[in-house]
């Protein structure tokens, strides 16, 4: 969360452009050495070069969304709404992953899309076109989950990698315009110095952990995001959710939570067949 409270900060007078590529280059510079050092000078070779691309490109759009719509948004609502990556895994794993979810799971996707209402109910904060772009923002990281799912045979610091460098190549062009050079202070230097590094640390720190420990056990800790994020909104820039942001907010945690634990019922219910 401090990676977007940062990013929340600077996308007030920067470039939308910029502030992204800075997050993706720090990622970049964070992430290739331990790349190379796991696998070896060969660490960017890829047999799925197309799904790393497909991959890739879809953190980007959410990065690019997300980003964008904490210009207009408190913290804790965008965090709120773009934390539905899960009940949009269960609507699109049919087409995706040629899954189908049961009865359960589309009841708690259900749920989250009351929350979302509640949220961004006429008169709130969060009824604003930039809400969209959060929707955006779930939609195109369920698709890099699940995409991730489908990259078996690479290497995951390979795949790593990839998460960095499409980013960091595909705004690289437009940086020349998208700069303001009269925006820029050594404070706010440091600031883009500091998104990249919150960036790089926090991608790795992600990684290491999926490797680690099973989704279904780590995915209930990915909504304590929000907690941070209602905590920085308050003491960065003064924002609060009322009653109802927080009835919202509520909902879609806890739809996110029984998806969790189902998950967890059926990992360990698979294990249990022979």
């Amino acid at each position: 969360m401090s990676l977007d409270t940062v990013a929340k900060y600077l996308v007030r007078d920067h470039s939308l452009l910029v502030v992204v590529w800075a997050r993706y280059a720090g990622q970049m510079i964070a992430v290739t050495p331990l790349a190379w050092h796991r696998v070896g000078r060969g660490f960017w070779r890829t047999r799925q070069p197309r799904m790393q691309l497909l991959r890739s490109t879809m953190l980007l759009v959410a990065t690019l969304s997300f980003f964008g719509a904490l210009r207009f948004l408190p913290l804790a609502e965008a965090a709120s709404i773009a934390s539905l990556t899960p009940i949009a895994v269960v609507l699109l794993s049919p087409w995706v992953l040629g899954e189908r979810p049961g009865r359960a799971r589309y009841a708690a996707a259900l749920a989250g899309f009351v929350g979302v209402l509640i949220l961004m109910r006429p008169g709130s904060e969060v009824f604003h076109p930039a809400a969209l772009l959060l929707l955006v923002t779930a939609i195109s990281n369920s698709l890099y989950a699940m995409l991730t799912r489908k990259l078996g045979d690479d290497s995951p610091y390979t795949t790593l990698f990839y998460s960095a460098l499409i980013g960091t190549i595909a705004l690289l062009p437009a940086l020349p315009w998208a700069v303001a050079p009269d925006a820029w202070t050594w404070s706010r230097a440091g600031l883009f110095v500091l998104l990249g590094l919150f960036a790089g640390v926090g991608h790795l720190m992600l990684t290491r952990a999926y490797l680690r420990a099973p989704a279904s056990l780590l995915a209930p800790f990915t909504y304590l995001q929000i907690v941070w994020a209602t905590a920085f909104g308050f003491a960065f820039f003064g924002q609060f959710p009322d009653d109802w942001s927080f009835a919202g907010m509520a909902v879609i945690v806890a739809s996110g939570l029984a998806l969790a634990w189902q998950e967890r019922q059926r990992a360990r219910a698979a294990v249990r067949i022979p």
